[in-house]
């Protein structure tokens, strides 16, 4: 499951002074401040995929692996767009020739260059889930053996329902264990002091395979939730 989280920070005033539980002094003597944590999660799914593929070939000379290459990845592009990806979502991301070297005989000595690998990397957006898992398929199929596919992940949710819904949820969390740690002190709440907020997120981690041509890719979105997360505020 992948998470994109909100942060916010909430800091409720007491009406007694606190001496347990993350509580802290103001510095004046007047009051105290409790400082709680609050995470609200709020569920949905995920709009798009993103996969990086590449593709690979080796020659004895930099020109043909680099030729090789371009027409590998012609026909992966060319598979992936017929499968309903639009064709601004494919994305050149990468491109790299690197030699390749015989090893030293019995006797040793210097290795030498037997010839070149070059590497072309594509970014692929899929935005209609329901057509991914036939994108990756068709596009290993059209790569052949020398497709890569480096990872596959989907797009953090970015609805603004969901994000306030995880907000709510984080804010009444902060407050109802505020409120028992006063209960617990023989104290009462008084005003909310600061409130703030820092977003962050993580993405589903990923995966390096290499699927044989034609091999079935399923692929099932789940779910995303979307965290907001109340940590400590400034003091007053």
């Amino acid at each position: 499951m992948t998470r994109s989280r909100l942060r916010a920070t909430v800091a409720l005033l007491t009406a007694v002074p606190l001496l347990a539980c993350g509580c802290s002094s103001d510095g004046g003597g007047s009051g105290r401040q409790v400082v709680t944590v609050g995470v609200g999660d709020a569920a949905g799914t995920p709009s798009a995929l993103t996969a990086r593929l590449a593709v690979q070939a080796q020659a004895a000379d930099v020109s043909s692996a680099l030729t090789q290459a371009g027409d590998a990845a012609r026909k992966v592009i060319d598979a992936v767009v017929a499968a309903g990806v639009t064709k601004t979502d494919v994305a050149t991301s990468d491109l790299q020739v690197t030699p390749q070297y015989a090893s030293p005989g019995i006797g040793g000595g210097t290795s030498t260059i037997s010839g070149y690998e070059a590497t072309e990397s594509l970014t692929v957006r899929v935005q209609d889930l329901t057509k991914a898992s036939k994108v990756l398929g068709d596009a290993t199929t059209a790569g052949g053996d020398a497709t890569r596919v480096s990872s596959v992940g989907f797009d953090p949710i970015d609805d603004p329902k969901l994000q306030a819904s995880a907000r709510d949820r984080a804010f009444a969390d902060a407050r109802s264990r505020a409120d028992q740690y006063a209960r617990l002190a023989g104290a009462k709440l008084g005003e909310v002091l600061s409130v703030s907020e820092q977003p962050s997120g993580s993405a589903t981690t990923p995966k390096t395979f290499a699927p044989r041509a034609g091999a079935a890719v399923p692929v099932e979105p789940g779910q995303q939730t979307v965290r907001g997360f109340c940590p400590r505020p400034r003091a007053r």
